[in-house]
């Protein structure tokens, strides 16, 4: 499958109902009530800030998601899609992760009662790593990029015949990441644009997708010196780039999804591209405005409405209702 459909999010939703936290959205803005609660879903209340992003900004606090990041939605949906065909082999899962998604397929694993191996590069977060271990993966670190311990993780497959997961190139890991936008629609209906950064684009996939079939904008923001995403929607697909970013650790992937690609067809998608050091101005934004420690990753979303039209980034208009989806929270406070 190169293509999703809101059918597949839909169906990754009732798949992975009661498995993950339903996201919570708050008001980025002083003086905004949070968006009206739902049943399961918690809301909270951003502290007083001079954030200029507008006052029509929310946050998508999905960093509180099991594992710290959205991916818990995806490796829910893989895992218990094998598990309900009775795919899942005595070998258990494994994954290529630069951290977060190897994090959410050994809980997932662990939940399902299965093993799982892990392969990261050497210089993954240490973190991560004990993360990791301690949802009783077994840890392989591999190289110094992703493609490396992609790699490695293939060859695995092919000796051990464990079930290969992937980080974002997954029809189901990207349907469930989608459903975090059925949940932020149900707190704010009127919504007019959601915004997510960008690394192989299996967020973007799943949350376009759902974004596009009820009419929402979606601006997909990455790293300048790792534009996987961008690069595939001027080639008109998938092509390699380099990587060389603060945010590589989750952002840096070589190459975008075709999934991604896909999504991005019609004129509701905007891409934008931000440097190093706007991501870690917004970085610092979130912690010392709203006391947020996220990943950089996370501030990336941030960073790409956290500016002028002349840096480059998506200025919201004044009554522009606009949700930044804040993934991310496994990092270290010692580099805030």
């Amino acid at each position: 499958m190169t293509q999703l459909s809101y059918p597949d999010i839909e169906a990754a939703a009732a798949r992975i109902a009661g498995r993950v936290r339903p996201v919570t959205v708050a008001s980025a803005q002083p003086g905004q009530a949070p968006a009206a609660p739902t049943p399961t879903a918690a809301t909270w209340s951003a502290p007083p800030s001079s954030d200029p992003a507008g006052s029509g900004v929310h946050f998508a606090l999905e960093f509180m998601q099991y594992t710290g990041s959205f991916k818990a939605r995806g490796a829910q949906n893989f895992i218990q899609t094998h598990l309900a065909e009775g795919t899942l082999p005595d070998a258990g899962v494994t994954i290529a992760s630069g951290g977060n998604a190897g994090l959410a397929c050994a809980w997932a694993a662990r939940d399902a009662g299965v093993p799982a191996t892990v392969f990261l590069p050497e210089n993954a977060p240490a973190v991560k790593v004990e993360r990791l271990r301690g949802y009783g993966a077994e840890v392989r670190l591999i190289g110094s990029e992703f493609a490396e311990a992609a790699l490695a993780c293939e060859e695995f497959v092919k000796s051990s015949g464990a079930l290969a997961s992937h980080a974002y190139d997954n029809p189901l890991i990207a349907a469930g990441a989608g459903t975090m936008m059925t949940e932020i629609l149900s707190q704010i209906p009127d919504l007019d644009t959601i915004v997510v950064s960008v690394g192989g684009g299996g967020l973007f996939a799943g949350v376009a997708t759902a974004a596009t079939f009820h009419g929402v904008r979606t601006v997909a923001v990455e790293p300048r010196n790792c534009r996987a995403f961008n690069a595939a929607l001027e080639a008109g697909e998938p092509v390699d780039v380099p990587v060389d970013s603060v945010a590589a650790d989750s952002l840096g992937a070589r190459r975008a999804t075709p999934l991604a690609v896909a999504a991005a067809q019609g004129d509701l998608v905007t891409s934008v591209l931000v440097d190093d050091e706007q991501i870690v101005s917004a970085r610092r934004h979130l912690w010392s405005e709203h006391r947020l420690a996220l990943e950089h990753a996370a501030a990336t979303a941030l960073a790409g409405i956290h500016g002028s039209e002349d840096s480059g980034v998506y200025v919201p208009g004044p009554d522009e209702k606009v949700c930044v989806v804040l993934c991310g929270a496994n990092t270290s406070l010692g580099d805030l």
